[in-house]
């Protein structure tokens, strides 16, 4: 009986005689074939690595890190474009609240508080200031808990895994919390303008791009909480809320410390954010030349500094 032969067998010598190939180099192509590898493009893959690596070390310096910058914040702000009801939401919140505490404030200060003056106008040029503060420092010190998520469906392990650099990360996701906010600052000045708020576009400008400086340093040091609280969610949240409430009342930013007692004038002397309230409020009412808007920017640019180190050393050890 003839012996039947199985197609898939037996064809390698056949095929290397046929081609002048050793069967050696026949077992080696297919090999690279079953692998997903092309042998006919494998130069022109070699060409466009080697491309890449040029285009890698041309980009050094701050162009990459601008660039690796706003590929993090391009990929963040997405997510948050494509849920518009929580945009909305976090529009209109602080707006309630301005409107619900505004009226109390004007009747406390009103009483000899040792505000600005019993006015609404006076009220909310005081006040706004501090508003904008507020909802700046609650954005970006929960830059943490979206780590947090990402950590527990892997998706931060994929971003660590890309060239992007580590610095650019931090400072991407705190900018992501920080666009919103420029929105909502904006929103606040302009609706309170027919109530007697004076609105100056390029001390606004100047007073939001100070705020988002020193929201990149709290940016960074809530993605480190989040990193050191890896799978203890709970640490993350009671150590953001211990810190966040005594630095607001600390700063003078919802009531004067000048009718607190004195422990808590000393106190506010050493919180970073009494001075940036204090530059904001001199920004908000027209002011450049003032010694408060250099002490903001002290703070601010103190508080960017060690933030992105602290972050970037835990960053670093995560890997």
């Amino acid at each position: 009986m003839d012996e039947q032969t199985n197609p898939g067998q037996g064809a390698g010598p056949e095929v290397g005689r046929a081609t002048g190939q050793t069967p050696g180099q026949v077992t080696g192509q297919r090999t690279r074939t079953n692998l997903g590898l092309d042998t006919r493009t494998a130069p022109q893959a070699t060409a466009r690595q080697a491309t890449d690596r040029r285009s890698d070390v041309g980009r050094s310096g701050a162009a990459k890190f601008l660039g690796d910058t706003w590929a993090v914040f391009t990929r963040e702000i997405l997510l948050v474009l494509r849920d518009p009801f929580t945009l909305i939401f976090s529009l209109l919140q602080p707006l309630i609240f301005l409107g619900l505490f505004g009226p109390l404030l004007t009747g406390a200060v009103g009483g000899g508080m040792g505000g600005p003056g019993g006015s609404t106008a006076a009220t909310l040029q005081w006040f706004v200031p501090g508003v904008i503060v507020m909802i700046s420092l609650f954005g970006t010190s929960m830059t943490g808990s979206n780590l947090l998520y990402e950590m527990m469906t892997g998706s931060y392990e994929r971003v660590l895994a890309t060239p992007l650099d580590r610095s650019a990360i931090l400072v991407g996701r705190a900018l992501k919390e920080f666009a919103p906010l420029v929105v909502q600052g904006l929103l606040i000045a302009l609706v309170c303008i027919p109530f007697g708020f004076t609105f100056y576009p390029l001390h606004a400008i100047a007073g939001l791009a100070l705020l988002g400086l020193f929201g990149v340093g709290v940016g960074a040091l809530s993605c480190a909480l989040a990193l050191a609280a890896k799978n203890r969610e709970w640490l993350f949240w009671g150590v953001q809320q211990s810190l966040l409430f005594p630095l607001l009342i600390l700063s003078g930013m919802m009531l004067p410390l000048e009718a607190g007692p004195s422990w808590m004038q000393t106190a506010a002397k050493f919180n970073p954010l009494t001075y940036m309230v204090d530059a904001e409020r001199a920004l908000f009412g027209g002011t450049f030349a003032s010694t408060e808007v250099l002490w903001g920017v002290v703070a601010a640019a103190v508080t960017c500094a060690v933030g992105l180190w602290v972050g970037i050393r835990r960053t670093r050890k995560s890997v």
